[in-house]
């Protein structure tokens, strides 16, 4: 092993004895499952699920302070993350056998991975961030900890030591991205080496300490065929998205938190044509295209002085100079929805977007207001023909109170009548009503439409047959 000196030196301070855990504890659920464990059916009440013992913390934090004073962690630092964990675990089991300290097999195991997850990784969240279930991972602060499964939020029974060690994990996280968080800068967006999304917000403005938002993302990436067995989209619908996706039409996708809506960006994606040049604009990286030709940007906060950001606007300006033949833009939020437009409308079809709104309606006019406060004093009038000739989809996400994701809109712009902009329907989300166990029944259907205003940009793309048939199968509802 390597080390400034041997784990029986490094305890030879008088470090406080650890007591044994009762029986009943040490046999059931009074440790937090470990992650082999993690995938346990999460639907368990949080109140039936025991924490972690404050014998437990202590006894950690005092190993854990041994370990730090044995090891060499530039030596550490030069190992792949199997070697390192197995020098970790080596050493302390050495400090547990020199304290004499009485855990039974299990126990012992839980605590090395726990102080392995510390050391290497991100600590108490390693459990939650290895199980795909999980959807979002929300800490509020270092002794609350809540996780989205299946649509509904629930409490876990895990948590930190204390807001220092949750602090501490936080900036790991932020530092890999080239960012920081602390008293100067409290709020930063970061992302996770498998792109999964990160809101850090610190003290003074986190009252209770720092709070850490993970929106997790699938290992195994969502398809149209996925969403069409889920509910979120009829086959008829699906195919109907596909030909959106390739026939090279300006798609908004619009939604509410936790809606889909990256997601859904994501699945359309997969239907470009792998010889265009697609450009990315996200203020944190999280788009996974799988074409070969594909440019990622990422929008940079201020540093420390207040200089050095680039804000969307600025990376959606850039694209326009980079040859791009598709623009996708992460999350329209402010003065860039007019740059986008002006991309949309002079030659980069096919481009895409997403933003929170509640209906396609209500996008529209989202739009309009992001490049009003953006300081162009346009007429409301000139506005609005920028936004019809340039936005041919409206895809609206939503997710129902049961927890369920659903496209409820698929909505064509199709130009305007005096001042106000036209709007078609093509599939349209009814609620039924719900059955016993608070489940939502609804079913979509078709309005009828038999030509959309795509139809030539399909008819261009060699789509028109199987767009004709997608429309003449897909239920109108009419009879039930």
């Amino acid at each position: 092993m390597f080390g400034k000196r041997s784990a029986s030196e490094a305890v030879d301070r008088p470090l406080k004895p650890a007591r044994p855990a009762p029986p009943a504890a040490s046999a059931g659920p009074a440790s937090a499952p470990p992650p082999a464990k993690s995938a346990a059916p999460p639907a368990a009440p949080a109140s039936s699920r025991a924490r972690k013992t404050d014998e437990y913390y202590d006894l950690k934090t005092q190993i854990f302070g041994a370990l730090i004073d044995t090891i060499d962690l530039s030596q550490l630092s030069k190992m792949d993350m199997d070697q390192a964990r197995e020098e970790i675990r080596d050493i302390v089991n050495d400090i547990i056998t020199v304290k004499n300290v009485v855990m039974s097999i299990a126990e012992q195991e839980e605590l090395l991975e726990d102080i392995c997850n510390d050391v290497l990784g991100y600590g108490p969240l390693e459990p939650l961030l290895a199980r795909d279930d999980i959807a979002d991972i929300m800490v509020n602060g270092a002794g609350s900890i809540f996780i989205e499964v299946r649509g509904k939020v629930e409490e876990t029974d895990i948590r930190f030591r204390d807001n220092s060690q949750l602090l501490n994990i936080c900036q790991r996280i932020v530092s890999q991205v080239g960012r920081r968080v602390d008293e100067a800068s409290p709020i930063c967006d970061a992302r996770l080496p498998d792109g999964s999304r990160v809101n850090v917000i610190t003290p003074p403005l986190a009252i209770d300490g720092p709070a850490l938002t993970i929106r997790k993302f699938r290992k195994d990436k969502l398809t149209l065929d996925q969403l069409v067995h889920f509910g979120s989209i009829t086959p008829e619908g699906a195919t109907i998205l596909q030909i959106i996706g390739r026939v090279r039409c300006n798609v908004l996708i619009s939604g509410g938190t936790g809606s889909g809506k990256t997601t859904l960006l994501n699945c359309l994606t997969r239907y470009i044509d792998a010889d265009e040049r697609i450009i990315t604009a996200e203020d944190a990286a999280e788009l996974q295209l799988q074409q070969p030709h594909v440019v990622r940007l990422e929008t940079r906060p201020p540093n420390i002085e207040g200089e050095g950001e680039v804000t969307m606007r600025d990376l959606v300006r850039n694209c326009l100079r980079m040859r791009p033949e598709r623009i996708i833009v992460g999350e329209v939020r402010g003065a860039e929805a007019f740059d986008l437009l002006q991309a949309m409308n002079t030659g980069h079809d096919g481009s895409m977007g997403t933003l929170h709104a509640n209906s396609p309606r209500e996008a529209l006019s989202r739009i309009e207001s992001m490049i009003t406060m953006g300081g162009y004093s346009l007429p409301s009038k000139t506005l609005r023909e920028m936004i019809v000739s340039s936005i041919d989809v409206i895809i609206q996400a939503a997710r129902l109170r049961d927890g369920s994701r659903r496209i409820t809109h698929v909505t064509e712009v199709l130009g305007m009548e005096g001042d106000v902009v036209i709007t078609q329907d093509l599939f349209i989300y009814d609620i039924v009503g719900e059955d016993q166990n608070g489940r939502i029944i609804g079913r979509h259907r078709s309005t009828g439409i038999g030509r959309p205003g795509f139809w030539d940009r399909a008819r261009y793309f060699g789509e028109e047959t199987r767009l004709a048939a997608a429309l003449d199968a897909a239920d109108t509802g009419e009879g039930q």
